[in-house]
């Protein structure tokens, strides 16, 4: 029916003001709406909740995936912030190879999005190189100060476990050496170029998205909170604040002038302007104002270093992670367990499938809790961890009708919220990487004039005797930042991570899983929903004490009901969402007959975007 047919149809009272109507005594009260909730999005609140309402429907694809993958013939990136992402693609334009597009995303997060990265964190990284057709990983993971012995760090515990805050949770930031031991290897553009977008928008200032205005006005009020054993606030506030010491609303323009001048004298001097430069002078003076332990001896020893990722096999496709002091083998682990069951017969986003998952996770985290530590202090039997015949015997463990209780580690044979981004250029490298200043914000500590946070990834040493991840100067905590990459026979296929604490692990599992039993594309395999278990051992302070003997397993809304139910009914104590169930960001690598063609998928949890070209 053409439009002027139909509106000849519809009653010419239909198109009359409803006072009018009124007037003529022939209008009727329309019906009262039983619960019409609230009607507008309110200005100030973050949230928007009406469980009544439900996304649009998409004609293709999943209907729960937010949108559809970017795809690109030359080069591709997907971060969570939209400048860092065009930074990123920027680079590639300019002829730059994956890892130069990679260190300028990375600075450019640092300041985009302070709240979960910048270069007073570590930082990790899994770069395919299509020359050699292998796979290599980076850990830029810094160590405890020299000068800071057991004795000082177990006076200062709080519960059994080092503070989250403060200058004796600081370790020396990783993230510059790691970019530049990086650049020296795959590097193609000048060092000094790669900084030019950072310190362009930290002088020029950049609209702060919801999410991350949202976060750092929540770390910024915790660092004021009293007890939270932070030297000094002073310099956080100034440098994050924006005048009133709260931080920034959504939309409102951030600046850092500290940090560009700081990213200037890194692209002018290379590392060494970080580690024995006036950079590294300037933290040796800061901390010894504060009383904190971090030295310029501690920053000039300093170095990054190459390491062979660890592999396993899961139903076809090769799955990485890097080992080191890093949780990145309990991917693996739970990948190991769970292909013992059918989780395509279980059905996607079932009870069984979840239960099984979750039961996955409680013993690979056990090992973790009891193992995994920094291996240039303990002997960490990774290659029993990860074999076929240990998860053989632990997918015994598992019943599909009741939780396993009490859960143990194994025993070993005899023997001695964080940033993740992937992109990938024109000649088929691609680089999984992640970066942190591990809780949120980090320390609270910034140093006098550099604009910039340090980490408290700290926190993260064991104080118990005997524990292979127990504190000792000079030595690098247990780390939860851990990239991700996947390949299908010799060919790579997926370099992608899930940001997010002890999340991370889980959340690569869940990945992996969408992907390989259930056939989601990259987008919908990120907008599923999630579940995440909180409450295995905890020897380093990572999962939350109290929650019961099984913990909690806290699902997304977008769980259906039907699971969750039965869910309840096998024995799991339900947790509502909290907004941890991770951030993801994906490239996938595939040919078109000669022609290579790369699909970027980003977080709708998120600020980003991905966007290939």
């Amino acid at each position: 029916m053409r439009r002027r047919t139909l509106l000849a149809a519809v009653p010419a009272a239909a198109f009359l003001p409803s006072a009018s109507l009124a007037q003529s005594g022939q209008a009727k009260a329309p019906p009262k709406a039983a619960d019409p909730g609230p009607p507008l999005w309110e200005a100030g609140v973050d949230r928007f909740v009406r469980p009544d309402v439900q996304g649009g429907d998409r004609p293709v694809g999943a209907s729960f995936a937010s949108r559809t993958a970017a795809y690109g013939l030359h080069g591709a990136a997907g971060t969570a912030q939209p400048l860092a992402t065009q930074a990123g693609i920027d680079i590639l334009k300019r002829g730059g190879s994956a890892v130069d597009a990679a260190i300028a995303i990375n600075a450019c997060l640092g300041l985009l999005e302070p709240t979960a990265n910048g270069i007073g964190g570590d930082v990790y990284a899994m770069i395919w190189d299509p020359k050699t057709k292998k796979l290599a990983g980076l850990a830029g993971s810094g160590k405890s100060p020299r000068a800071l012995d057991l004795a000082t760090v177990r006076s200062r515990a709080k519960g059994g476990t080092l503070p989250a805050y403060g200058a004796i949770s600081v370790s020396v930031p990783g993230a510059v050496d790691g970019w530049w031991t990086m650049h020296q290897r795959y590097g193609k553009l000048p060092w000094k170029e790669l900084f030019e977008p950072v310190i362009a928008h930290a002088e020029a200032g950049a609209p702060v998205p919801d999410m991350i205005a949202y976060y750092i006005r929540r770390s910024l009020a915790g660092f004021r909170q009293p007890g939270r054993g932070i030297e000094e606030v002073g310099n956080a506030l100034r440098t994050y604040g924006l005048g009133d010491g709260k931080g920034p609303a959504a939309g409102q323009v951030f600046r850092n002038p500290d940090l560009a001048r700081t990213f200037r004298a890194i692209a002018e001097g290379g590392r060494d302007a970080f580690y024995t430069g006036e950079i590294a002078r300037t933290i040796d003076a800061y901390f010894k104002r504060i009383g904190g332990w971090l030295r310029y001896e501690d920053l000039a020893a300093h170095k990054s270093e190459w390491i062979d990722p660890v592999k396993t096999g899961y139903r076809g496709t090769n799955v990485y992670a890097l080992g080191a002091n890093t949780q990145g083998i309990a991917t693996l682990q739970m990948l190991n367990i769970l292909e013992h069951f059918d989780l395509k017969g279980a059905g996607f986003q079932s009870a069984l499938s979840i239960h099984l998952q979750a039961e996955a996770k409680r013993l690979a985290y056990e090992d973790r809790a009891r193992y995994y530590a920094d291996p240039h202090f303990a002997k960490v039997p990774v290659e029993w961890l990860v074999s076929k015949d240990y998860a053989a015997e632990r997918a015994k463990l598992i019943r599909p009708d009741r939780l396993l209780s009490p859960v143990y580690p194994g025993q070993a044979p005899s023997r001695g919220d964080t940033t993740y981004f992937s992109c990938a250029d024109k000649d088929g490298m691609m680089v999984s990487m992640i970066q942190s200043n591990f809780r949120g914000m980090g320390s609270g500590l910034v140093a006098d004039g550099l604009g910039f946070m340090f980490q408290d990834r700290g926190q993260l040493f064991s104080l118990q005797d005997g524990h292979p991840n127990i504190y000792a100067p000079g030595k690098r905590p247990f780390q939860t930042i851990i990239p991700g990459f996947a390949a299908r026979g010799d060919e790579p296929w997926m370099s992608f991570g899930v940001m997010g604490g002890d999340m991370q692990p889980q959340g690569q599992a869940q990945i992996i899983i969408n992907r390989v039993d259930y056939g989601l594309e990259i987008q919908a395999a990120g907008d599923s929903p999630r579940w995440h278990h909180e409450g295995s051992s905890e020897t380093m302070g990572e999962d939350a004490p109290g929650l019961g003997a099984n913990g909690l397993l806290r699902l997304e809304s977008g769980v259906p009901e039907a699971s969750r139910r039965q869910l309840a009914d096998i024995g799991w104590t339900l947790g509502e969402p909290d907004g941890g169930f991770g951030r993801y960001q994906c490239v996938e690598h595939r040919m078109d007959g000669d022609t290579r063609v790369y699909a970027a998928a980003s977080e709708m949890r998120a600020d980003g975007c991905a966007l290939a070209y």
